[in-house]
């Protein structure tokens, strides 16, 4: 059964973050908080996590469309083509946000990627999933969880989570109730930004 730990946003503990962090060095799955809804992650370098994530959503990992939640902007260079200044000012002005910024792909994706053109990168306004990035040292892979439930689309009690994820994944943090409206997604990759599903990142960012 996964551990539940109770994390406050306002003043993460390090200990607690400490705890998260040796879970996902050790192969583990995450589910935690978001600036949006709450996400399922494992630590970008392990495969055998990545498989396990892939599964829990029924899909082949080279097909699946992770996000990669970095700390802040510094890690892009590892994973993303050398982007242009206009680009780069609006991840500035953007992030952290509510917001998942499709961009190129480079060569230094993990292999699991290899044959993706384009990564999403996430770098949430949350400041536990960021100081579990910034302690792990490199980006986790990410996903949103969804409920079976067309109503509620999107779970946002952490006990409930807790209550339904226990006996798949290792680790549920409580950070408080989540949102129930996903980032907003704008895809970067092409000569002009094009918004592929608007949620709680406000549009106007972008002239369209």
């Amino acid at each position: 059964m996964a551990q539940f730990i109770k994390i406050y946003e306002d003043k993460p503990s390090e200990s607690a973050i400490a705890k998260v962090v040796k879970v996902l060095k050790d192969g583990g799955l995450v589910i935690y908080p978001t600036d949006t809804v709450y996400g399922l992650g494992c630590d970008i370098t392990n495969s055998r996590a990545l498989e396990r994530i892939a599964k829990i959503k029924g899909i082949k990992l080279e097909k699946a469309n992770f996000s990669f939640v970095c700390s802040d902007l510094s890690n892009l260079s590892d994973y993303v083509k050398q982007i242009d200044t206009s680009t780069f000012k609006l991840l500035k002005r953007a992030l952290p946000g509510a917001y998942t910024f499709i961009l190129p792909g480079n060569n230094n994706l993990p292999k699991e990627f290899k044959k993706k053109t384009t990564v999403g990168i996430r770098v949430p306004d949350n400041s536990i999933a960021l100081e579990i990035v910034r302690q792990l040292g490199n980006p986790i892979v990410s996903t949103s969880i969804y409920d079976e439930d067309d109503v509620i689309e999107y779970t946002t009690d952490p006990e409930l989570i807790f209550e339904k994820w226990q006996n798949l994944v290792d680790l549920v943090i409580d950070g408080g109730y989540g949102d129930n409206q996903p980032s907003t997604i704008i895809d970067l990759s092409g000569h002009e930004p094009v918004l592929v599903r608007e949620g709680k990142g406000d549009i106007t960012i972008i002239d369209f």
